[in-house]
């Protein structure tokens, strides 16, 4: 099932909130200082193509606080919005409701990125 979920979810959305983290990680690698910025939003992109089976853990410290409060002024809003729209047009019918999971899960994702942990899930569960 995680398999058929994933193949679903980048026909039909993953793909474009994974170009977003993307761009986002290609234009922050343009200056030295957003390096390792942005190879956390290559992370992101990886995980948001191929979210089935994986579990987003929040690990809450001061350097994460300020990275991410850092990060909601300059990306964060936008990937939030897009993700959060993507959810909602998921959510319209009965079938997408796992997908808008997915979405919103990251629209969090999208506003406190640092300070987290990606989980293989041991549940065949479409929301994990």
């Amino acid at each position: 099932m995680k398999l058929l979920g994933n193949i679903l979810w980048v026909i039909f959305g993953g793909l474009i909130l994974s170009a977003t983290w993307f761009i986002c990680g290609l234009a922050l690698c343009i200056t030295v200082v957003g390096i390792p910025i942005g190879i956390q939003c290559f992370k992101f992109a990886n995980l948001t193509l191929w979210p089935f089976g994986k579990k987003i853990i929040h690990t809450g410290n001061v350097g994460g606080f300020l990275l991410n409060l850092l990060w909601v002024l300059v990306f964060g809003w936008e990937l939030c919005l897009i993700a959060i729209v993507v959810g909602v047009l998921w959510s319209l019918t009965v079938v997408g409701i796992p997908f808008a999971i997915q979405s919103f899960k990251f629209a969090e994702l999208a506003l406190m990125p640092f300070g987290t942990k990606v989980l293989k899930s041991s549940s065949e569960d479409f929301s994990q």
